[in-house]
Protein backbone atom coordinates (compact mmCIF):
# COMPACT_ATOMS: atom_id res chain seq x y z
CA UNK A 1 0.00 0.00 0.00
CA UNK A 2 2.42 2.23 0.66
CA UNK A 3 4.03 1.74 -3.13
CA UNK A 4 1.15 2.91 -4.27
CA UNK A 5 1.18 6.37 -1.91
CA UNK A 6 4.13 6.83 -3.32
CA UNK A 7 3.58 6.46 -6.70
CA UNK A 8 0.79 8.47 -6.35
CA UNK A 9 2.63 11.45 -4.52
CA UNK A 10 5.32 11.03 -7.68
CA UNK A 11 2.71 11.44 -10.08
CA UNK A 12 1.09 14.22 -8.39
CA UNK A 13 4.26 15.86 -8.61
CA UNK A 14 4.58 15.73 -12.22
CA UNK A 15 7.32 15.79 -14.40
CA UNK A 16 10.12 18.12 -14.99
CA UNK A 17 12.38 19.02 -18.10
CA UNK A 18 15.10 21.44 -18.43
CA UNK A 19 17.02 22.57 -21.52
CA UNK A 20 19.92 25.02 -21.72
CA UNK A 21 20.13 26.57 -25.53
CA UNK A 22 22.99 28.75 -26.66
CA UNK A 23 21.43 32.04 -28.52
CA UNK A 24 22.24 30.57 -31.50
CA UNK A 25 19.50 30.06 -34.23
CA UNK A 26 20.27 26.51 -35.33
CA UNK A 27 19.81 25.73 -31.51
CA UNK A 28 16.13 25.68 -32.31
CA UNK A 29 16.26 21.70 -33.31
CA UNK A 30 17.19 20.97 -29.87
CA UNK A 31 14.31 22.59 -28.73
CA UNK A 32 11.48 20.75 -31.60
CA UNK A 33 13.37 17.45 -30.37
CA UNK A 34 11.91 18.33 -26.90
CA UNK A 35 8.75 19.28 -28.07
CA UNK A 36 8.13 16.25 -29.76
CA UNK A 37 9.25 14.04 -26.97
CA UNK A 38 7.08 15.58 -24.20
CA UNK A 39 4.05 15.25 -26.96
CA UNK A 40 5.10 11.64 -27.91
CA UNK A 41 5.15 10.82 -23.86
CA UNK A 42 2.36 12.80 -22.88
CA UNK A 43 -0.21 12.06 -26.30
CA UNK A 44 -0.94 15.38 -27.18
CA UNK A 45 -3.77 16.27 -29.23
CA UNK A 46 -2.47 17.11 -32.79
CA UNK A 47 -3.45 20.97 -32.02
CA UNK A 48 -2.70 20.96 -29.16
CA UNK A 49 1.12 19.78 -30.67
CA UNK A 50 0.69 22.10 -33.63
CA UNK A 51 -0.32 25.10 -31.14
CA UNK A 52 2.85 24.00 -28.58
CA UNK A 53 5.48 24.01 -31.68
CA UNK A 54 4.42 27.51 -32.66
CA UNK A 55 4.22 29.24 -29.95
CA UNK A 56 7.65 27.74 -28.78
CA UNK A 57 9.40 28.43 -31.04
CA UNK A 58 8.19 31.86 -31.66
CA UNK A 59 9.14 32.82 -28.39
CA UNK A 60 12.30 30.76 -28.40
CA UNK A 61 13.32 32.72 -31.26
CA UNK A 62 12.24 35.93 -29.55
CA UNK A 63 14.39 35.17 -26.88
CA UNK A 64 17.58 34.36 -28.91
CA UNK A 65 17.46 37.21 -31.08
CA UNK A 66 15.48 39.73 -29.15
CA UNK A 67 16.58 38.92 -25.82
CA UNK A 68 19.83 37.82 -25.81
CA UNK A 69 20.70 39.43 -29.26
CA UNK A 70 22.31 36.36 -30.91
CA UNK A 71 25.24 36.25 -28.17
CA UNK A 72 26.29 32.65 -28.12
CA UNK A 73 27.68 33.42 -24.98
CA UNK A 74 24.17 33.96 -23.10
CA UNK A 75 21.45 30.92 -22.92
CA UNK A 76 18.26 30.60 -23.23
CA UNK A 77 17.00 28.20 -20.41
CA UNK A 78 13.67 26.45 -20.67
CA UNK A 79 11.71 24.57 -18.33
CA UNK A 80 9.31 21.86 -18.74
CA UNK A 81 6.52 21.03 -16.01
CA UNK A 82 3.76 18.44 -16.62
CA UNK A 83 1.48 17.84 -14.06
CA UNK A 84 -1.60 15.20 -15.93
CA UNK A 85 -3.46 17.76 -16.99
CA UNK A 86 -1.05 20.61 -18.51
CA UNK A 87 1.90 21.12 -19.59
CA UNK A 88 3.93 24.58 -18.47
CA UNK A 89 6.83 25.98 -20.32
CA UNK A 90 8.93 28.27 -19.21
CA UNK A 91 11.46 30.45 -21.24
CA UNK A 92 14.04 32.91 -19.95
CA UNK A 93 16.60 34.98 -22.08
CA UNK A 94 19.18 36.82 -19.75
CA UNK A 95 18.32 40.34 -22.10
CA UNK A 96 17.07 43.35 -20.57
CA UNK A 97 13.17 41.81 -20.96
CA UNK A 98 10.46 44.41 -22.76
CA UNK A 99 7.03 45.83 -21.86
CA UNK A 100 4.57 43.56 -23.25
CA UNK A 101 1.50 45.63 -22.23
CA UNK A 102 2.78 48.17 -24.81
CA UNK A 103 2.52 46.55 -28.50
CA UNK A 104 1.23 47.49 -31.36
CA UNK A 105 -1.62 45.76 -32.44
CA UNK A 106 -0.61 43.98 -35.19
CA UNK A 107 -3.90 43.25 -36.71
CA UNK A 108 -4.92 47.04 -36.81
CA UNK A 109 -5.48 48.12 -40.54
CA UNK A 110 -2.07 49.68 -40.82
CA UNK A 111 0.00 47.14 -39.64
CA UNK A 112 -1.43 44.25 -41.71
CA UNK A 113 1.29 44.28 -44.41
CA UNK A 114 4.29 44.75 -41.58
CA UNK A 115 5.86 41.74 -41.69
CA UNK A 116 6.81 41.55 -37.87
CA UNK A 117 5.14 42.08 -34.51
CA UNK A 118 3.01 39.32 -34.18
CA UNK A 119 4.77 36.82 -31.81
CA UNK A 120 3.18 38.15 -28.78
CA UNK A 121 -0.18 37.92 -30.50
CA UNK A 122 0.22 34.65 -31.17
CA UNK A 123 1.13 33.49 -27.99
CA UNK A 124 -1.64 34.73 -25.97
CA UNK A 125 -4.31 33.15 -28.85
CA UNK A 126 -2.66 29.79 -29.08
CA UNK A 127 -1.46 29.13 -25.35
CA UNK A 128 -4.18 28.63 -23.39
CA UNK A 129 -2.71 30.78 -20.71
CA UNK A 130 0.63 33.11 -21.29
CA UNK A 131 2.29 34.89 -18.24
CA UNK A 132 5.03 37.00 -18.62
CA UNK A 133 7.09 38.24 -15.27
CA UNK A 134 7.19 42.04 -14.79
CA UNK A 135 10.69 42.91 -16.48
CA UNK A 136 9.51 40.98 -19.99
CA UNK A 137 12.40 38.30 -20.16
CA UNK A 138 10.35 35.26 -19.26
CA UNK A 139 7.40 33.92 -20.76
CA UNK A 140 5.09 30.97 -19.21
CA UNK A 141 2.99 29.34 -21.51
CA UNK A 142 0.30 26.83 -20.19
CA UNK A 143 -1.46 24.09 -22.40
CA UNK A 144 -4.33 21.63 -21.41
CA UNK A 145 -3.44 18.37 -22.48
Amino acid sequence: MQNDMERANVQAAGELYTLQLPSKVESITQLEALIEEVADKYQVSEDTFANMMTCLNEAVMNAIMHGNKLDPDKTVFINVEIDGKRIVWTITDEGEGFDYNNLADPTAPERLEELTGRGVFILKHLADQCVFNTSGNEVELHFKI
